[in-house]
């Protein structure tokens, strides 16, 4: 069991990251792989720590209140007590609303703020609406417009902020439509890519729906966002389509050259709102392909990641079937990714996934990698988030760094 890599930025304190505390894992953790084909979900039950959960009542733009929480993984040493619990992050679906004249999109909204934008849209020019991924600005310009006040937090931010602005000049603000994390990693991948990934190239990769559905009946509950009312069994052409489109947007932008070429052709891309969408539907599906085979290497004794039994320990989520009604059917709609899943998506993919937690500057956790002992040829996107739920991209590496 491999700790955590995070590099600290002055450290104050160190704090002990879930990997390194997770001791205890040979417990029930759901049903077994021959059994999944028969699983059935368990309520959504939410399991929240009451000993870390702190709220920061921070001045935000123009002085104006926010209250941002932070959830953060809690494992109880099991020698403690015999009490001890595996307490791990909660779905989050807190909406962090700022009141000001210059007020952006909303970081996580719920289901229905969203249908509410669409029907305010379907009137509106198309070169109105709100861009999935915002032009560029200077990291230290943006830093300053939102976070103005002089609370402890505030200060921690800027802090942040400017550590990470030693190595990039600018940031890009990403759409807080409960996609940003899937939003924010694909369009650094498709910023950088310079080949189709082995894996893509593969037969088998557009298959995947209807292998998948040979042997596991439950994955016909699976919601697409387009389309909540039909099943998977109704669909699995659709989501075949969509793999196929992920492949042909990844193969076409990493056969461009010139790095402003590449650049325009990504943000043409995120331009195309049912495109765009119908991608993350197939990350989604990447995600439930990757669980079930870490689930079933488990179960045959085989080693998996820490992040593995971790994304299983919880009560919503003891098997893939769990994971995939409680969590990822949810994304997008009422929620988007929580930190378990980030590694996930991570090994999904075969990207690390390097973040600056800005919350966490000081500490050995400001700079976290999703997963922290990833494979040495897997390539590296880095993001930038203030509270583990909405996520900024980072771009314009400076020079010296460059070199």
């Amino acid at each position: 069991m491999t700790e955590p890599t995070s590099f600290s930025a002055g450290a104050e304190e160190k704090k002990e990251s879930v990997p390194t505390q997770l001791m205890k894992h040979k417990k029930e953790v759901g049903v077994a792989s021959e059994e999944l084909g028969s699983a059935n979900a368990a309520a959504d039950q939410e399991v929240q720590t009451t000993s870390e959960i702190r709220q920061d009542c921070v001045y935000r733009r123009c002085g104006t209140h926010e209250k941002t929480d932070m959830i953060k993984f809690l494992v109880m040493d099991q020698d403690a007590s015999k009490n001890s619990e595996l307490y791990v992050p909660v779905s989050s679906n807190r909406s962090t609303v700022e009141s000001s004249e210059e007020s952006e999109e909303d970081m996580y909204r719920d289901e229905e703020e969203i249908e509410r934008e669409k029907i305010l849209l379907c009137g509106t020019n198309s070169s109105e609406r709100k861009l999935s991924v915002s032009p560029e600005m200077d990291i230290m310009d943006y830093c300053r417009k939102e976070w103005r006040g002089n609370t402890p937090a505030a200060k921690r931010m800027r802090k942040g902020y400017e550590a990470v602005a030693q190595k990039f000049a600018s940031i890009r603000r990403i759409r807080g439509d409960n996609y940003c994390a899937f939003r924010a990693t694909l369009f650094q991948a498709l910023s950088q890519a310079t080949q189709l990934p082995v894996w893509m190239q593969s037969e088998d990769f557009t298959m995947l729906p209807e292998n998948l559905l040979s042997k596991y009946d439950w994955i016909k509950q699976w919601q697409l966002r387009q389309k909540p009312g039909k099943r998977m069994g109704e669909i699995s052409d659709e989501m075949k389509e969509y793999l196929i489109l992920l492949r042909k947007k990844w193969k076409n932008v990493s056969e461009i050259k010139g790095p402003l070429e590449k650049q325009e052709a990504c943000d043409e891309l995120f331009k195309n709102e049912e495109e765009e969408y119908s991608l993350y539907e197939a990350l989604k599906f990447l995600m439930l392909n990757t669980a079930i085979e870490l689930y079933n290497a488990d179960k045959s004794g085989r080693r998996v990641p820490v992040f593995s039994w971790l994304l299983f320990a919880r009560d919503t989520s003891s098997n893939p079937c769990q994971l995939m009604q409680n969590h990822l059917n949810h994304i997008g709609h009422s929620g988007g990714l929580e930190q378990v899943e980030m590694f996930l998506l991570a090994y999904a993919l075969q990207y690390t996934i390097q973040v600056y937690r800005l919350y966490k500057y000081s500490t050995d956790e400001f700079i976290t990698l999703y997963p922290n002992d990833p494979e040495e040829d897997w390539p590296v996107v880095t993001l930038i988030t203030e509270d583990d739920r909405h996520y900024n991209i980072p771009v314009r590496m400076c020079q010296e760094t460059m070199l």
